[in-house]
This record gives structure tokens, C-alpha cells and sequence, in this order.
């Protein structure tokens, strides 16, 4: 078995420690969730306590007072932050939650031009990347908790000697985010079983050999959701938006111009386009020029070259395009509780147009359905 690092389980902290102050109540249960401190364990209590099952309860709703705008409800407890080998080379971020690369070049509008070394680099990790998406996609059943789910994207991530960039993301506390029916982006895996019906996307990222690659898509799960006309109105207008998007990606295209692709072929189908979350450039850094919005006449700066990598990711929604963001701080849903769907790649744009760096395999999980 492969020797692992300790990290603290606080949830604003996550710094390597040595494992001799541990949480009583978690030890009780067999689980090693360890501290680097009193203070910090004691800082951090009011949150970590939710992973701990209360008496007579086997999971429960952390947020009971919440105004949840849809159906979807958080079950915890959560499991606690997954182990990371220690020869796996991790982001700046891994160990105390705060991308300071990223932050010091968070207002630039520059936009790194990969060399042809670098650009390979990127291919080799898109397509693990994609490998990582595809093992958790293939767990998608009625029954199977998101939670699981994250388990086997980490599991994933390990076996590829790859970082899964989301943990310890800003404090996030998985390695993958998992968002299910109205839930928009950044949903936290949790102990709610999928159910026959549902939708969910799952947004993989990874970090090796110095790079980040970045890709989600939105599954049925079972087959009622793929019996509901709105539902797979919704699903493939966003794959269908995604790929619109891509096809007018070439040297000279202004980034700002996507965006009018993608909300001109969303109003044909009467969806909406979320607004607060884009794609991004995405390179060294997790997150970086350019900012690529999905919705008409935005501001976005910025002229494409070739050797740039960036996502594009629409989120579209069966009702408004607001949304509103649970107390958990990360999950965003829509503020009518309507349905909302997702799909993303990492693209490379070359001398003659786009490479598609996390594209499908035919064997990949998932995929179109008919209307």
C-alpha cells in the first residue's frame, strides 16, 4: 500500500501534519481526521462536526433553516478530505486553500501563448484528464451517491499521478464537483443517492506535470430523465451550444463573440444562460486570461492566437438565469429551482482553428440522446 501525508481536516486550513492530534469523535468511528493544532481544531469545530453522523441518524440536512430554491436538499455527513500521495506534485493551493499564482496575476488581461513543448504537455494531461471524467461517468447509476463518485475520480487522479485540482480549490472539499438537477456549477459530492430522473455534471480537473486541464459533462441518470422532453431539450442544447462555440474558434476571433454563438442557439430551444460563470484560460494556472462568458454583448477582452488554451462551459437553465448560492458557500443553483445543464472543454487554438484537448473517446460514457 502506498504511504500517504496527513493533511489538517479543517476545513479552512489543510496544511501537511503529523498526525498526533486527531478528532475523538471521528476516532470512535474508525475515521483519522487530524489537526495541526488545538486552535485550528477548535476554529474549525461548527463545520467539521457535520461529517459526524448524529445519534439515531444516519445522514441529515447541515443547512434545515435554508430557503432551498428547488427539491435538491445537501446530505450530510460528508466524508473528510481525501489523502493525496505525497510524491504527487500538487498546486500551490493544496496545502493552506489560497492560489497565490493565480492571485497575482488575477486582473491581467494577458493571455499566455503556450510554446509547442508546453502545448504537448497539455494534450498528454487533457487526455488523463478525460480518462478521470470517463471512470467516474461510468458509475452513474440510480443509487450511487455523488460521494462515491468523487471517490472514484480521486482514486483516478492517484493511479495517474495526477492532483485533482479542486481540492483545497479556495477550501473546496472534494476533487470533483458534482452538480445535480437545478444544482447550475461547484456542486459538493454528498451522501443523497442519484436518482431514476436526475441529471448530473460532473467537472473534472487535474493537475500534472505542471498543468492544469479542465472538462465536465452533463449525464441522465436511468432512463426517465431521458424519457422527459424538457430535460433532454435542456442536456443537448447545451452540448449542441458547446460545440456551436467551438466550430467558430480560430486565430482572430474575438473571445467577446462566443458568447452571442452560444445564447443565439440557447433562445431557439427558450433556455437561458447563466451569467455569473464562465470559461477561462487555463494553463499553468487553474484559472486565468481569458474570461470567456457564454451570454450576448459581453465585455470580454481579448483576440485569440494561436497557442492559447481556454475552456468554454455554458451553463444553460429550463427558467431564469439567476441563481443563488447555498450556505455550504460554494453550491450555485438557480433562484427558481429550475433544471440546469453544463458541458465543457479545454481547447487549443492552433494556426488553422481548435484542437479539442479533452474530447470524447468512442467509448466514453455518456453522449447525445434524441429529442
Amino acid at each position: 500500500m502506498t504511504s500517504v501525508e496527513n493533511t489538517c481536516s479543517g476545513p479552512d486550513c489543510g496544511k501537511i501534519v503529523d498526525g498526533s492530534l486527531k478528532c475523538p469523535v471521528c476516532l470512535k468511528t474508525g475515521v483519522n481526521a487530524f489537526f495541526c493544532d488545538q486552535t485550528c481544531f477548535k476554529r474549525n469545530w461548527a463545520l467539521h462536526k457535520s461529517v459526524h453522523s448524529p445519534a439515531g441518524q444516519e445522514t441529515t440536512d447541515p443547512f434545515p433553516n435554508y430557503s432551498y430554491s428547488g427539491d435538491l436538499r445537501a446530505v450530510y455527513p460528508l466524508h473528510p478530505r481525501r489523502e493525496v500521495k505525497p510524491n504527487i506534485v500538487k498546486p500551490d493551493y493544496a496545502g493552506d486553500g489560497q492560489p497565490i499564482s493565480e492571485q497575482k496575476v488575477q486582473r491581467s488581461t494577458q493571455i499566455t501563448v503556450l510554446s509547442e513543448d508546453e502545448q504537448n504537455t497539455m494534450r498528454k494531461v487533457s487526455k488523463l484528464a478525460r480518462e478521470v471524467l470517463d471512470a467516474g461517468a461510468a458509475a452513474i447509476k440510480p443509487g450511487v451517491t455523488t460521494e462515491e463518485i468523487d471517490a472514484i475520480v480521486h482514486a483516478a487522479c492517484m493511479e495517474r499521478n495526477a492532483y485533482p485540482s479542486p481540492l483545497n480549490y479556495y477550501n473546496f472539499p472534494k476533487s470533483v464537483c458534482t452538480s445535480v438537477n437545478e444544482v447550475i456549477c461547484h456542486g459538493i459530492p454528498d451522501k443523497r443517492p442519484l436518482q431514476d430522473g436526475d441529471i448530473v455534471n460532473l467537472d473534472v480537473t487535474i493537475y500534472k506535470d505542471g498543468f492544469h486541464a479542465d472538462l465536465n459533462e452533463t449525464y441522465y441518470v436511468g432512463d426517465k430523465a431521458k424519457a422527459n422532453k424538457d430535460v433532454v431539450r435542456l442536456v443537448e442544447t447545451t452540448r449542441q451550444c458547446l460545440a456551436k462555440a467551438i466550430e467558430a474558434v480560430k486565430p482572430g476571433v474575438m473571445y467577446r463573440s462566443l458568447g452571442e454563438v452560444i445564447e443565439n442557439e440557447a433562445k431557439k430551444a427558450n433556455l437561458s444562460v447563466i451569467r455569473t460563470y464562465c470559461g477561462h484560460g487555463i494553463n499553468q494556472l487553474f484559472h486565468c486570461a481569458p474570461n470567456v462568458p457564454h451570454y450576448a454583448r459581453n465585455k470580454a477582452v481579448g483576440v485569440m492566437k494561436p497557442g492559447h488554451t481556454f475552456t468554454i462551459e455554458p451553463m444553460l437553465s429550463l427558467g431564469s438565469f439567476k441563481d443563488q448560492t447555498w450556505p455550504d458557500n460554494w453550491t450555485a443553483v438557480t433562484s427558481d429551482g429550475k433544471w440546469s445543464a453544463q458541458f465543457e472543454h479545454t481547447l487549443l487554438v492552433t494556426e488553422t482553428g481548435v484542437e479539442i484537448l479533452t474530447a470524447r473517446y468512442k467509448n466514453s460514457p455518456g453522449g447525445p440522446v434524441s429529442a
